[in-house]
């Protein structure tokens, strides 16, 4: 970890540190390649999918347990301590131990638990236990359904990119359909996406 830059912005910092990924990745006997010259590009559609791939093998492989990040690089490329984000305090979270359990990243903040889960009894205690694994089914049902639908974007998006492959001439149209799906999938607003939908409609 000391070998890698952090808070860089330079093409030359970004393959130095991706170098030092891969070498790290061959050590371990990782057989994931690291995609650098896309990474590079900092194209957004690559380094999505090579973050998805990293978190996937994290949740995956990480054992549990406590991890500092900022202790574990010595400090360097942390924010400075004024700009450090306040933990986040909702009833929804539950401490390191949750979080490790649930595949998230686990923070070194120190556990919060509601008063009366921790006090260990009751009616109250069972109300909470059962709404909690409502929610917990709630979120993997909606996580299903989100991967769901993504998958089919990105396979309407393949499905484009091959025909733009297959007759370059279809991308140049103006007003012509995939121009206006193109133009649908890749929008980052919900209102200009109603917008547009109701233009083609």
């Amino acid at each position: 970890m000391s070998r890698v830059k952090f808070n860089v912005n330079t093409e030359y910092a970004y393959l130095n540190n991706f170098k030092i990924l891969q070498n790290c990745f061959a050590k371990h006997q990782i057989d994931r390649l690291v995609p650098v010259e896309s990474l590079v590009k900092c194209k957004m559609q690559d380094n999505l999918e090579f973050l998805q791939w990293t978190k996937r093998f994290w949740d995956q492989y990480f054992p549990g347990g406590e991890y500092d990040a900022v202790a574990r690089r010595k400090g360097a490329g942390a924010p400075p301590a004024a700009a450090a984000p306040a933990p986040i305090t909702s009833s929804r979270t539950s401490g390191a131990g949750a979080a490790a359990r649930r595949g998230t990243t686990p923070t070194t903040a120190p556990a919060r638990s509601v008063g009366v889960v921790s006090a260990g009894g009751g009616a109250a205690s069972a109300a909470l236990k059962q709404e909690l694994n409502t929610m917990k089914e709630t979120v993997t049902g909606l996580e299903r359904e989100r991967d769901f639908y993504f998958s089919k974007l990105r396979d309407i998006e393949l499905l484009l990119q091959q025909a733009c492959d297959d007759n370059p001439e279809l991308e140049k149209e103006e007003n012509g359909l995939i121009k206006q799906v193109q133009t649908i999938l890749y929008s980052t607003e919900v209102c200009s996406t109603e917008g547009q939908m109701s233009n083609i409609g």
